[in-house]
């Protein structure tokens, strides 16, 4: 009897062991069989929404960067601009006064030359009669008289006075040319009104037409202005 109770009782341990590994064994592989399809869905989607999530939110981010680099780009490039045309009307206002300084110094080089050259244009003008006289008095003598040896004490100083005078006048108009003063003698050239002033038309068969046949009084220039004209007669032929 005890050793059959003893039997019942082992039997039913056995068998309570044997039912609660095969539960426990169920229960595992139920757990491992669920555990891949509860995990996967719940990490892909998440996965996939973060990464959504990660994509807009760098979008915005690099949206707001630029808006931010666009609001200081804007007044830079407005200063920038500004600066830029600022330097170009510096630059052009610079080359217009560079211009107008240089403008001013050659007109000031100009006048500079012209009082040199033409200060003593009113003295000039003065010594004027007197050159004429001091020609006059040399054509008075005839040429003829001053030919050939002088045949008395009288010829022989008229001879001498001409010499004198002709040397008087080398040696003024040397001076007058060292200061720029030139003589015009235009006998035999071309008319030319620039120059001359023509006193009257003469008849002239022989020589060329409008040409200077005789010259009254003779012309002046200082440095190439013209300080009086020559009075000459022209030649004018009949047709």
């Amino acid at each position: 009897m005890l050793r059959q109770a003893l039997f019942t009782n082992a039997r039913a341990i056995r068998s309570a062991a044997v039912a609660t590994r095969t539960s426990s064994v169920l229960r595992t592989q139920a757990q491992l069989a669920a555990r891949p399809a509860l995990a996967s869905l719940p990490v892909r989607t998440t996965r996939w929404y973060t990464a959504e999530a990660n994509k807009e939110g760098e979008k915005k981010e690099g949206e707001e960067a630029k808006a931010e680099e666009k609001e200081v780009e804007d007044p830079l490039k407005k200063k920038l601009e500004a600066k830029e045309k600022e330097v170009i009307d510096l630059k052009d206002k610079y080359l217009r006064l560079l211009a107008d300084f240089r403008t001013l110094q050659d007109r000031s080089a100009r006048d500079q030359k012209a009082a040199k050259d033409f200060a003593i244009q009113k003295f000039a003008s003065d010594l004027l009669d007197s050159v004429d006289n001091l020609d006059r008095a040399l054509h008075i003598v005839p040429q003829d008289q001053l030919a050939g040896e002088p045949t008395s004490e009288h010829h022989k100083h008229l001879v001498s006075l001409h010499e004198g005078l002709k040397l008087t006048e080398t040696i003024l108009m040397q001076v007058l040319a060292q200061h720029g003063v030139v003589r015009l003698d235009p006998l035999g050239e071309k008319f030319n009104a620039a120059d001359h002033e023509v006193t009257i038309l003469v008849p002239h068969p022989e020589a060329e037409d409008n040409s200077v046949v005789s010259v009254e009084s003779k012309g002046f220039k200082l440095n190439g202005r013209l300080l009086r004209p020559a009075k000459v007669q022209v030649a004018k032929r009949h047709r």
